[in-house]
């Protein structure tokens, strides 16, 4: 396998797929939606119970409180096994409210209103800001890790790439798919890292292993060796994880389903730039002598 030989066809597929994410970011900004579809635990907003009293359908519900409220995509759980809901929108002001409350009555006579919850911005800010932290703090981690681990500050260096290269990727299928981000996005952002990053360290480390069994200016080679005798390990573990998680996503209820996709595409990101992206970025960064 020539991957580092191939390594611009790469960078350049990687590079495609990210530049479309931030069309779409910048598509959906200037459409007033909003760069991404920000749940109300991010921005704040309106939480309240239902319960409907009756079968519905979740897409009926939805248009009733798009068309009274004017808000896009609300999020509507149903807890299994009951004909109960919690519903999450923008905020609302108590004129709006009621309307709705009278739109949902209307449709479901036997329907009963619960608690409502308005969650402030105070809160929302707090959230977003704990999730760059934990990025931010598992990123650095890793790159201390990597490098004491290999002795060389560019390994750590092009492991780190590579998990950047897979967070632009989740936050692509987030603005392309309009993804709810909410408090999931967090779990999906650190399990992808660590899926990722372990697959980087398997093939790094048989890269280490494979040092004497070729000359100094055999890097190349080294490094498609390393990746060739790990390839069936990444794959293996990709779609073992990718396909339970898909099924997750068949079987599973809407707040599962937010879960579950970008969480596909990200495992999919991940063995990509594992094999594909961290050992070429790591040539790249390599000296002149030592390749």
């Amino acid at each position: 396998m020539k991957i580092v030989e191939n390594r611009k066809k790469f960078f350049a597929a990687s590079l495609i797929v990210i530049i479309i994410g931030f069309a779409a970011m910048i598509f959906n900004a200037q459409a007033g939606r909003g760069a991404f579809q920000y749940d109300v635990e991010f921005t704040g907003g309106t939480s309240f119970d239902l319960d409907l009293g009756q079968e519905y359908e979740q897409e009926d519900l939805q248009k009733i409180i798009t068309d009274v409220t004017g808000k896009d995509s609300p999020q509507v759980q149903q807890v299994i096994g009951t004909n109960e809901v919690t519903v999450k929108i923008q905020s609302i002001d108590s004129a709006t409210r009621e309307t709705l409350t009278n739109a949902i009555l209307e449709a479901y006579p036997n329907a009963v209103m619960g608690e409502v919850n308005d969650v402030s911005g105070t809160v929302s800010h707090e959230m977003q800001t704990a999730a760059i932290k934990a990025t931010l703090i598992a990123a650095v981690a890793m790159l201390l890790y990597i490098s004491l681990r290999f002795h060389d500050f560019r390994a750590g260096g092009s492991a780190i790439i590579a998990l950047l290269h897979d967070v632009l990727i989740v936050l692509t299928a987030y603005a392309v798919f309009r993804i709810p981000v909410n408090n999931t996005f967090i779990v999906v952002l650190l399990t992808i890292l660590g899926y990722s990053i372990n697959a980087t360290i398997v093939i790094f480390d048989r890269i280490r292993e494979n040092k004497s069994a070729f000359h100094a200016n055999q890097t190349a080679e080294k490094i498609n060796k390393s990746i060739s005798q790990t390839l069936a390990r990444s794959i293996n573990t990709s779609l073992t994880t990718f396909f339970t998680v898909g099924a997750i996503y068949v079987l599973g209820v809407p707040a599962l389903k937010e879960f579950a996709l970008p969480m596909m595409i990200g495992i999919l990101a991940g063995a990509y730039s594992s094999v594909c992206i961290s050992g070429s970025i790591w040539y790249v960064l390599l000296p002149k002598n030592e390749k």
